[in-house]
């Protein structure tokens, strides 16, 4: 046992530099699969017994205790001895001591290095997923970086393999959160957005989106030094993945312009983050306290006339010039869709000329 013992403990120290298990975590583990697998063979111990893990001498050994009793009341052999057996295991033992008696390896079975490896193999996966789910908790609402290993052909769901400091894992990018029209092929490197991580039985599931608004956010934060150091605040972000983001940018700062810092020089930060995105467009507009202003602009490219916020509920009238009338509702009401979910306001859109009748 004793050469079994030292490559256990090397083991151990191994699985700490490989993996980050605590050394402790897994003795604990060990030391609680033992007992159960000899209290199982040997029932009638019951408590009495105690396993010592020394990682000095890389050592363990496994001890039943038994109360020496004097011949007459003898009752149990699991828990009980006479005073001349306990006498092989300590000389100065008394009757009503307790002595440690040895057990033997053999006599552990086969079943119980069994039981002892199986939760090795168990602690391990517990304590990888619980760091795995710590380190992926951190980055909730971050983007990471990640690489496609596998398309479901069926679903058009991706399996993308993302790391965050060393831990690794995989997740399921479902064809609902990809970028339509979006291409993917093996090996691609794409970024993501970690929108939650939940604890499953098999192991930690990241959730990741390509269409999330916070993923435009983060990259904005990656790519503009002053919306990251909070200087230009995102206000708000409406997004329809894929086709066309509006964003809402505020700086408390007069001198600074928070558009021109978004679209970099010669437009090369919005750019930048338009390429990652695969063509989406990108309006960048500025938000403003006065919500006819803020609606106004929200409304950009089109330009307008008026704004008329209405009494009832978060909704407004807005004229527009008849040349602008189209470009203010957008394709297919795009961008009057994503006007009003950037603003929070239901917008009305009339042409001047039937708001002159």
């Amino acid at each position: 046992m004793s050469a079994m013992n030292a490559e256990f403990f090397d083991a151990i120290e191994q699985i700490e530099k490989e993996k980050g298990i605590p050394r402790g975590y897994m003795q604990e583990k060990i030391q609680q699969a033992l007992l159960t697998a000899f209290k199982r063979d040997n029932p009638d111990c019951e408590d009495n017994v105690e396993v010592n893990m020394d990682e000095g001498k890389k050592s363990i050994a496994m001890f039943v205790l038994k109360t020496i009793v004097e011949e007459g009341e003898y009752v149990n052999d699991a828990t009980q001895i006479l005073p001349d057996e306990a006498q092989r295991y300590d000389k100065k033992a008394h009757i009503g001591d307790i002595v440690r008696i040895p057990v033997e390896t053999k006599k552990f079975g086969r079943i119980a290095a069994q039981a002892a490896k199986q939760v090795i193999i168990q602690g391990i996966r517990e304590a990888e997923r619980g760091i795995i789910y710590d380190e992926f908790t951190s980055k909730e609402h971050e983007i990471l970086t990640g690489v496609v290993t596998r398309i479901e052909p069926r679903t058009g769901a991706v399996s993308i393999k993302i790391s965050s400091n060393s831990e690794f894992t995989e997740a399921m990018l479902s064809a609902t959160e990809r970028i339509k029209g979006e291409e993917l092929a093996e090996g691609d490197r794409i970024k993501v957005y970690v929108v939650e991580v939940r604890k499953s039985t098999r192991g930690p599931q990241v959730l990741i989106s390509r269409t999330h608004p916070g993923l435009v956010k983060r990259l904005f934060e990656l790519e503009v030094p002053e919306i990251f150091d909070g200087t230009v605040e995102i206000r708000s972000i409406a997004r329809e993945a894929g086709s066309r983001t509006k964003m809402a940018v505020y700086s408390a700062d007069p001198e600074i312009d928070p558009i021109g810092a978004c679209v970099g020089p010669r437009g090369g930060r919005v750019a930048s983050i338009v390429n990652e995105l695969g063509g989406e467009k990108i309006d960048i507009i500025k938000y403003s306290e006065d919500p006819e202003q803020y609606i106004a602009s929200a409304l950009s490219p089109a330009e307008v006339v008026s704004v008329e916020v209405l009494e009832e509920g978060r909704s407004c009238r807005v004229i527009v010039p008849d040349s602008q009338l189209s470009l203010a509702i957008g394709k297919e009401g795009q961008n009057a869709r994503l006007a009003a979910r950037l603003t929070g306001y239901k917008i009305d859109i009339k042409p001047e000329s039937a708001a002159n009748e």
